[in-house]
């Protein structure tokens, strides 16, 4: 409750500074630093009352513990008058053992002479008139206990107990009770977000097997090898709900209508059927294709329902790839026909879906003569070349269709698209918090805006910094307190609901640079890489020099505000530019200027493996959604996956244009030019690890990651950037992902995503 009332308090001074009632805030100011009731806050109370026993003020005491009786006592039931007199006697006790134990005899005889008169008729004082003149009182069997140090902690808890539960049960005004709604509100959405996670993992489709392979284990902990997002006994629930999904015939359950659309599965929709198969083999690996990603555009499947009915292309001719009438028939007729009301309803509403967002499928092309012939019989010829297939594809080189096969549907619809337009300068950090209802951007010019997007876009508070700053990390508990790390060695903890800094902490004087914080999910503990000055004195507003700058990795605890260890950087200490924890903190990945990625264990606070990932440095390092590889981008423009059980084994590798790796180059009029060095995010996956986002000249990319070759499949252009997008987010707390892509230009894109089905 005492947090609860200066919070408020805190509201109705900034209300009343907004409106001008000045005269009322100076009232409200005095009037709290009077306060008997310390705002609620219960060992302000006590502190209170031992601090008029220390001072043996005994009329300050009386009169203060009239005043609670006045105010909070006498409103309780007869049946705890018993324990609000026992506790003052324990009180008027314990400030008697206290002038005897300091001491000061003359206090302990002024007491029993004022009080002479209240405490003589009362049986539990008649022996404690003796007390002053014994020579040594605590060794005295009958008052011994009361000079030991377990009395006098006894009682304090005991009293503050009571004042707690007093404080909780007293009836609450208005505004104090919307607080406690507001926080009983967050508490439900978070515990909906963690079940709705779980029935994520729960409908996930089965991943490939690494089996047979020969798992070379360095220095990981045994809780690491083969280790699994999902634990053990929900690797159980999804094996056993597989196994039931594959022997019955598929059906709409209901809580299949809360996952996002890439996790579907229509009822009655066979898996596409590849030339030489047969609808039964369909049927059988049906789990098998939703789950594997199509090697080559030319065995790309065309959309069931826009073919099935006729088999034909527009232009009345058959396509190179299709599934044939009979075979969709012979299917259907291994459907039940007693089928319930409600069954034939969702498949009446998945029909509709279908029609509504399946998008005609595109022609391949065609040489003149089939247009002339086309064309001769009274039909349209097609405009649809192969570029526009390829730009309608989202693909890059190689994305349409070969040898008549069409385009295969696209896993986002783009609902919308809002900017936020506050920052006036490039941005370096755009970071969404866990709970996703606050952003924080940072810019060049040291400016940080918080703000929220859901349901509008609102800017909830602006940090002015006079030292530049470099970094920022919201921290996991609480998720309103965001790290900010500077270019002279500091690190600032800010309440962005309070609207004020908590902490600040002198890093290191030597490494005076923060260029990456992260925080431990358990939100004890965050991480912070400091790295020295270049030689030119701030590496910042140009691109690093060629030989990597000293740095240091530390860990911090945030509770003590203290720091805890600082990491072994081998071979030589370097600066770290990218660090990233797993979904429960026990490891950390980290990439550094000298392009070598390291991997600690956080239980034993020490490196478990590194090893040469980029030439040149690393700009940026995630963890991927299973935890057994981890995905780079480093100053080679490379895009390269690895894996952690095998010390530096590649599972994928692609090259990635300039404009997504950076140093990003903002031309102007004049022979005007900006660079900036990475320092963001340069790439983020979505809720189920499927698609990652990456930077651009014009806007944010969104790939599909695969298992073959190219390793990244174009999906999606988000577009609306004038500038280069330096840095990206993906905010999938709810059903609808947002996608965040901040520019050289100040310009943040927050692009609404809707997943359809694959």
């Amino acid at each position: 409750m005492g947090s609860a009332v200066e919070r408020t308090d805190e509201h109705v001074r900034e209300y009343l500074i907004y409106r001008g009632f000045t005269c009322t805030l100076k009232h409200l100011d005095s009037e709290i630093k009077a306060d008997k009731e310390k705002g609620f806050r219960v060992d302000k109370i006590i502190d209170q009352l031992q601090q008029l026993v220390q001072s043996f003020d005994l009329l300050g005491l009386k009169e203060y513990w009239l005043y609670l009786d006045r105010r909070l006592f006498c409103r309780l039931e007869d049946i705890y008058r018993s324990t609000v007199n026992k506790l003052r006697t324990s009180l008027y006790r314990y400030y008697v053992i206290s002038s005897i134990q300091r001491g000061n005899l003359e206090k302990s005889q002024e007491f029993f002479q004022r009080q002479a008169l209240e405490l003589q008729g009362q049986a539990e004082w008649r022996d404690w008139f003796i007390l002053p003149f014994i020579p040594a009182p605590e060794q005295n069997p009958a008052f011994a206990p009361y000079f030991s140090r377990q009395w006098a902690d006894t009682f304090l808890v005991s009293l503050h107990n009571f004042l707690s539960v007093l404080f909780q049960c007293m009836p609450q005004p208005v505004l104090l009770s919307f607080d406690a709604e507001v926080q009983k509100m967050t508490g439900i959405a978070e515990e909906n977000e963690q079940l709705r996670q779980l029935l994520f993992a729960l409908q996930t489709d089965s991943r490939d097997q690494r089996g047979g392979e020969a798992m070379v284990h360095h220095k990981l902990p045994l809780y690491v090898q083969n280790m699994d997002r999902l634990g053990d006994t929900e690797l159980d629930l999804v094996s056993s709900q597989r196994a039931v999904s594959v022997s019955t015939t598929p059906s709409r359950n209901f809580f299949s209508t809360f996952l996002p659309q890439g996790r579907r599965a229509p009822p009655g929709k066979p898996a596409l059927v590849p030339p030489g198969s047969s609808p039964s083999q369909a049927a059988v690996g049906r789990k098998d294709t939703s789950s594997t990603q199509p090697a080559k555009a030319k065995e790309t499947l065309q959309p069931k329902d826009s073919r099935a009915a006729s088999g034909q292309t527009s232009g009345g001719q058959t396509s190179g790839v299709q599934t044939s009438s009979g075979d969709a028939s012979s299917f259907q007729t291994q459907q039940p026909s007693n089928q319930n009301p409600r069954h034939r309803r969702n498949q009446d509403h998945e029909k509709e879906r279908k029609e509504l967002f399946f998008k005609p499928p595109l022609v391949s092309p065609q040489t003149p003569e089939r247009r002339a012939g086309e064309a001769g019989e009274g039909e349209p010829p097609p405009e649809t070349s192969g570029e526009a297939a390829e730009a309608s594809c989202g693909r890059s080189g190689g994305g349409a269709a070969e040898g008549g096969a069409l385009c295969a549907e696209q896993p986002f619809i783009k609902l919308s698209q809002e900017e936020y337009g506050e920052h006036h300068s490039s941005i370096m950090h755009c970071r969404v918090d866990c709970s996703g209802r606050r952003v924080a951007s940072l810019d060049v010019d040291g400016v940080i805006k918080v703000w929220s997007f859901n349901p509008i876009m609102q800017t909830k508070a602006t940090i002015m910094s006079k030292s530049p700053l470099l970094s920022l990390e919201w921290a996991t508990k609480p998720d309103r307190l965001l790290l900010l790390g500077s270019g002279v060695g500091t690190v600032r903890l800010y309440d962005t609901d309070a609207k004020k800094n908590l902490y600040e902490m002198n890093i290191d004087e030597t490494h005076p640079r923060i260029l990456s914080l992260a925080c431990s999910p358990s939100g004890s503990s965050f991480v912070c890489s400091a790295a020295a000055l270049g030689r030119s004195g701030s590496a910042d507003s140009a691109p690093r020099l060629p030989i990597p700058v000293s740095g240091q990795l530390l860990l911090w605890d945030t509770k003590t505000v203290k720091q805890q260890l600082q990491f072994s950087l081998e071979p030589e200490p370097v600066a770290i530019n990218c660090t990233a924890f797993n979904h429960n903190g026990n490891l950390l990945v980290t990439g550094a200027a000298d392009g070598v990625i390291r991997l600690f264990d956080m239980q034993r606070y020490e490196s478990a493996m590194s090893w040469r990932a980029h030439d040149g440095e690393v700009y940026s390092v995630e963890f991927s959604y299973d935890e057994n590889t981890v995905f780079s981008i480093g100053e080679d423009g490379k895009f390269i996956q690895w894996n952690i059980h095998r010390c530096g084994v590649k599972q994928s590798e692609q090259v990635l244009p300039q404009d997504a790796t950076g140093p990003f180059v903002l031309s102007g009029y004049s022979g005007y030019k900006q660079v900036q060095v990475p320092r963001g995010r340069l790439l983020a996956f979505d809720s189920e690890g499927q698609h990652v986002l990456t930077c651009s000249s014009s806007g944010g990319l969104i790939y599909r990651l695969t298992s073959g070759e190219p390793a990244l499949d174009r999906v999606l252009s988000l577009g609306g950037h004038k500038a280069p997008v330096v840095t990206v987010d993906w905010c999938s707390a709810v059903d609808c992902g947002t996608c965040l892509t901040a520019s050289m230009d100040g310009k943040i894109k927050l692009s609404t995503l809707l997943a359809q089905k694959s």
